[in-house]
């Protein structure tokens, strides 16, 4: 699958299926988390432990939406 077939798949997950688009929120908002921790010039303690924990949150929440594309993707590959 190319980059634009994946895009095509993520946009109708995001429309159709609703475990998808509650990951693809809960990423964004996690996202703009850390942009406003970057944005600081300094970062306590408790925000850089934050910062880790937000990133690894993300990436977790990336993997889960992957492997729905990659489910869909494989079903919809047979259907075909």
């Amino acid at each position: 699958m190319n980059v634009a077939d994946a895009q095509e798949v993520k946009n109708f997950l995001l429309q159709s299926d609703q475990q998808f688009r509650q990951l693809a929120e809960q990423h964004h908002e996690l996202d703009d988390r850390l942009h406003q921790l970057i944005e600081k010039q300094y970062l306590s303690a408790t925000e850089q432990f934050e910062q880790v924990t937000l990133k690894k949150k993300k990436l977790a929440l990336k993997d889960q939406m992957e492997t729905i594309v990659r489910e869909y993707t494989r079903q919809h590959s047979r259907a075909s």
